[in-house]
C-alpha cells in the first residue's frame, strides 16, 4: 500500500474515496459536499462512535464516519474509525482511500492512528491458498492511502507506515503453521534482515552452540524435537547513538508447542504455532527500530525451539542447569517457555542488555486475570515499568503490572533443585512465571511481558482473529523513549 501526506483538501485529490470523521454535535468541516449534511439532517448518518454512512459527490464516494464526543477521542478510537472506513471502502472495491484527519487538539497522533488502523485492517494472509482456492469475490486490499491535514504530518505518516507493515510481517510469522515456520526458518527470516538493516547484525546458533554455552534448560527443552533449534542473536547500533542503556529485547519463539510428555489436550492444540509470538514480535520491533534508524544501542535474543514428545524428551521430575548454574526441577514439561526464557534472559545480560524486557506467551493464567485487553507486566524496576506502561498507552498495546513480592519466590522453590518450574499450589500462575524468570537477570532492570491473551484473536477492530503483532508498536514506542 502506498502511503502519502498531504496539505491540501482531501477533495482535491485524485482518491476514489474520501473519509470524513464527525463528532457528536458537530457539523461536516468547511468545504464538504452539502451532500453530507443532508445525510445528517436526514438521520440517515449519525456521529455515533463507529457508525458510517456513504454520500456520492463531486464525482467520489464519502464516508461519513461517526467518531462520538470529541472528549472520548483518542488515537485508538482513530484506528477503530479507520477500520470502520477501510472496511466499507473495500466492500467498494476502493483504489485511493484519503482520510481527512479530524480537527483534534494533536493531530499527528491521530494521522498516525488513522495509517496504522488502515493498514493492520487491510491485512491478509494468504501464503499457503492456491490461485484457484482464491475468493474472487473478496474485495480488493487498497492500492493508496493518503492523509488530508495540516503541514507537518509527513513524518508522523511515514513513521505510521513503518510500524503498521512491521506489524504485519509479525503477523506473517505468527500465521505460518509449525511445518512451515521451523526454528530453522525463523532464524533464516532474521538472519536476512543482516543484508537489508543498515547497523544489524545477526547470529544464528544450533544445538551444539546452544549447549556449548551452558543453556541447559532451553537446550533441554529442544532435545525431544528432530528439528535443529535456534538462538538468535541480534544487535543494532543507530546512527550516532546516544550513551544511554543498552535496550534488551528477549524473546520466546516456540514454534510448536505440544506441551512435550505434559501433553496438551487436543483440542485447539493448533494454535499452539503462535507460541513464537514474542519472538515474532521481537524480531520485527527490531526491524521497525533500524528502518526509523532511532539512536540507540540494542540487543535482542530470540530462542526458537519446538516442544514435542518423543523418546529424548525431557521428562517430568528431570533437573536441568541453567546459564547461570541455577538448577530447575522440571515438574511439567507443558512450561516450557521459561525454561527457554531463563537461558535467553541470561544470554541478554551477557551481550550487554541493561534494560531487559522479555515477551512471551507464557501462561494461561493471564488470560483468565486480564483477558485480551491487557497485557501482564511483572517488573523489578519502578522506572522501566512505568516506561512500558506509558509505551502501551500511546500505541493502544496497554499493560496492567503484577506485583512480584518475596512470598512468590516461596512458590517456586525447588524440592530437589534450585527452582521449581511448575509448583503444584497452583497458585498466581502468571506472578509465579514472571517470579521464575526474575531469577536469571541478575541485577539489570527488567520487565516481563506475559503476552498470552493479546498475541492472536485479540479481537480489537483493526485485528480481529487470528495473529496480532501485539507487541511491535510498543517496543518501538519503548526504544523511542531512550532516544530522547
Amino acid at each position: 500500500m502506498q502511503i502519502a501526506a498531504i496539505d491540501r483538501a482531501a477533495g482535491t485529490t485524485d482518491a476514489d474515496t474520501i473519509a470524513i470523521g464527525i463528532f457528536d454535535g458537530e457539523s461536516p468541516p468547511p468545504g464538504s459536499p452539502t451532500e453530507l449534511g443532508q445525510l445528517l439532517d436526514s438521520g440517515e448518518a449519525r456521529r455515533s462512535f463507529k457508525s458510517l454512512a456513504l454520500a456520492h459527490a463531486e464525482g467520489k464516494r464519502w464516508l461519513l464516519v461517526g467518531l462520538g464526543a470529541r472528549a472520548d477521542f483518542t488515537p485508538e478510537r482513530a484506528r477503530v474509525a479507520a477500520t470502520v472506513a477501510l472496511t466499507r471502502a473495500r466492500e467498494l472495491n476502493t483504489r485511493a482511500l484519503c482520510w481527512q484527519v479530524p480537527d483534534a487538539s494533536e493531530q499527528a497522533p491521530v494521522a498516525a492512528a488513522l495509517v496504522q488502523g488502515t493498514i493492520l485492517s487491510d491485512y491478509r494472509f494468504e501464503l499457503h491458498k492456491s490461485a484457484a482456492g482464491g475468493d474472487e469475490a473478496q474485495p480488493k486490499q487498497l492500492e493508496r492511502l493518503i492523509v488530508s491535514g495540516p503541514d507537518g504530518l509527513a513524518t508522523s505518516v511515514a513513521e505510521a507506515a513503518v510500524l503498521g507493515d512491521a506489524v504485519n510481517r509479525a503477523r506473517d510469522l505468527q500465521n505460518r503453521p509449525g511445518n512451515d515456520l521451523t526454528p530453522t526458518a525463523l532464524g533464516a527470516y532474521a538472519k536476512a534482515l543482516e543484508d537489508e538493516l543498515e547497523g544489524v547484525s545477526v547470529e544464528v546458533e544450533g544445538r551444539d552452540a546452544i549447549i556449548a554455552r551452558g543453556m541447559g534448560a532451553f537446550a533441554a527443552v529442544a532435545q525431544g524435537s528432530e528439528q535443529e533449534p535456534a538462538l538468535i542473536t541480534i544487535r543494532y547500533e543507530g546512527p550516532s547513538a546516544p550513551g544511554g542503556p543498552t535496550l534488551g529485547i528477549v524473546g520466546k519463539a516456540v514454534t510448536f508447542d505440544s506441551g512435550g510428555i505434559s501433553l496438551k489436550p487436543g483440542a485447539k492444540m493448533a494454535e499452539m504455532k503462535f507460541d513464537m509470538s514474542g519472538g515474532a514480535a521481537t524480531i520485527e520491533a527490531v526491524s521497525a527500530i533500524a528502518r526509523l534508524k532511532l539512536p540507540l544501542k540494542l540487543v535482542a535474543v530470540v530462542g526458537a525451539t519446538e516442544n514435542l514428545p518423543s523418546g529424548r524428551s525431557i521428562k517430568p521430575g528431570d533437573i536441568v542447569v541453567a546459564a547461570n548454574g541455577k538448577t530447575i526441577e522440571v515438574n511439567n514439561t507443558d512450561a516450557e517457555g521459561r525454561l527457554v526464557l531463563a537461558d535467553c534472559l541470561c544470554h541478554a545480560v551477557a551481550e550487554g542488555a541493561e534494560r531487559i524486557v522479555d515477551l512471551a506467551t507464557l501462561t494461561g493464567a493471564v488470560i483468565v486475570a486480564l483477558g485480551s485487553t491487557y497485557a501482564g507486566l511483572m517488573s523489578n524496576d519502578d522506572e522501566l515499568a512505568a516506561r512500558i506502561a506509558a509505551a502501551g498507552e500511546s500505541t493502544g498495546e496497554i499493560v496492567w503490572r503484577l506485583p512480584l513480592h518475596e512470598e512468590y519466590d516461596e512458590l517456586i522453590k525447588g524440592k530437589y533443585g534450585d527452582l521449581d518450574n511448575a509448583p503444584e499450589a497452583r497458585k498466581a500462575g502468571t506472578i509465579v512465571g514472571g517470579a521464575f524468570l526474575s531469577n536469571f537477570v541478575g541485577e539489570t532492570p527488567w520487565a516481563h511481558l506475559d503476552i498470552a491473551g493479546s498475541a492472536w484473536d485479540l479481537d480489537r477492530p483493526y485485528v480481529g482473529k487470528g495473529a496480532s503483532g501485539y507487541g511491535v508498536r510498543l517496543l518501538v514506542e519503548l526504544a523511542k523513549s531512550y532516544c530522547g
